[in-house]
C-alpha cells in the first residue's frame, strides 16, 4: 500500500526530530531539565543566606533547652535524695512477719542530732537579730547624716539672705559680713 502522507507531514516529522535532538543537546549543555515551577517556588522561599537574627534565636532556643534539661535533672535528682532516708540514722529491720523501722543511732548522738534542729533555728534568728540591728544602725546613720545636710542648708540660706540684705539707699548691710568674715577666720585659727 501506498504512503498517502504528503511532503508537509514528511517535513513536520523531520522537524520534529531535529527539535528533540536539539532540546536533548541544550538539555546536556545547561546540566539538564530545571526545577518543576511548585518547587522553584519553594526554593526561592528558603532562606540559604546568613541571617544573624535567626542564628541568635536558635542559639538562645538552644541555650534555653539546655538549661531545662539541667534543672529537670536537677530536681529529679533532689527527689531521690528526699525520698531515700539516709542508712545512718534510720535501717530497716524484719521482725517476726512485719517490717519495723529501728534508730539505729545510741541514745546520746540521736539526742545531739534532735538538738541540732533548734541550734539551726536558733542560728538563724541571731544571724536575723544581727542582720535587723545592723539595718537599724544604718537607718540611724543615714538620717543623722540627712539631718546634718538639712541644718548645714539651713545655715547657708540664713547667712546667704543676710549677705543680700540692703539698707533703705541700697548699701549691703555690712555687719552681717564682718560677722562672717570673723567667724571664717575663727574657724581657720581653731583648726
Amino acid at each position: 500500500m501506498k504512503n498517502r502522507a504528503g511532503k508537509d507531514e514528511e517535513q513536520t516529522r523531520s522537524k520534529s526530530k531535529f527539535m528533540k535532538a536539539n532540546k536533548h543537546k541544550n538539555m546536556k549543555r545547561l546540566g539538564g531539565k530545571g526545577p518543576s515551577p511548585q518547587a522553584f517556588a519553594n526554593a526561592k522561599s528558603t532562606t540559604d543566606y546568613y541571617n544573624p537574627a535567626l542564628i541568635k534565636k536558635q542559639r538562645e532556643f538552644y541555650k534555653n533547652a539546655k538549661h531545662v534539661n539541667k534543672y529537670k535533672k536537677l530536681v529529679k535528682h533532689q527527689n531521690n535524695q528526699n525520698e531515700r532516708p539516709s542508712s545512718s540514722s534510720v535501717g530497716l529491720v524484719e521482725g517476726e512477719n512485719e517490717m519495723k523501722f529501728e534508730n539505729k543511732t545510741n541514745g546520746r548522738r540521736g539526742n545531739e542530732r534532735n538538738k541540732g534542729v533548734p541550734s539551726l533555728q536558733g542560728l538563724y534568728e541571731r544571724k536575723h537579730q544581727e542582720k535587723e540591728k545592723a539595718r537599724m544602725e544604718k537607718e540611724a546613720i543615714i538620717a543623722a547624716k540627712k539631718e546634718e545636710r538639712e541644718r548645714a542648708k539651713a545655715r547657708r540660706n540664713s547667712t546667704r539672705e543676710k549677705m543680700f540684705k540692703r539698707t533703705q539707699k541700697g548699701q549691703p548691710v555690712m555687719k552681717y559680713r564682718i560677722e562672717h568674715l570673723l567667724e571664717t577666720i575663727g574657724a581657720s585659727m581653731n583648726h
